[in-house]
């Protein structure tokens, strides 16, 4: 199971993380449209997510805590995403969707979102990873941590928590 530290932050400078990443030399691998349904489970987070690049049945387990934390993630690649999602739905109650656009880098092992978020606004994730236990949480870590120092991140742009949360805090 990969190992995975991240961070999600508010964000209105889309376009200078954007030319940092371009200057990094990071991979650039799209933009994608994305649904990610979330459904009710007993246990962590359920989501299908629909997307031309990205299409995946992810179950992760992640504290809501500010700034960089550990995630335990499940992924199935879904190839028929549409059927997939009509069989969930038949089975699991819809928890929320979330629609977005989102672009896409890596440099390394870490992988950079620049997302627009229907309902939210903007917003950068930083996701190190490490597939195969070879980096280990340290090394992790720094990494996001560098990354967050580079992108000039604050403390208050931290969010503990998912954009599904943040949609479902704005229902209450």
């Amino acid at each position: 199971m990969p190992q995975i530290i991240e961070i999600k932050a508010a964000s209105n400078r889309h376009d200078e993380i954007r030319n940092f990443l371009q200057q990094a030399g990071a991979d650039f691998r799209g933009t994608d449209h994305q649904r990610d349904t979330y459904f009710l489970v007993p246990k962590g987070r359920l989501k299908l997510r629909q997307g031309n690049i990205e299409r995946n049945l992810i179950h992760y387990h992640r504290p809501n805590q500010e700034g960089p934390k550990l995630s335990e993630v499940s992924l199935y690649a879904a190839t028929n995403d549409d059927s997939l999602h009509s069989v969930l739905t038949a089975a699991l109650d819809t928890l929320v969707v979330v629609d977005k656009q989102r672009e896409i880098y890596f440099i390394d092992n870490v992988k950079f979102h620049l997302d627009t978020v229907v309902n939210l606004g903007t917003f950068v994730e930083i996701e190190a990873i490490d597939r195969d236990g070879s980096i280990g949480h340290e090394q992790l870590l720094a990494q996001c941590e560098h990354y967050i120092a580079c992108f000039g991140i604050l403390a208050s742009d931290l969010f503990a928590c998912s954009y599904s949360d943040l949609l479902l805090q704005q229902h209450e």
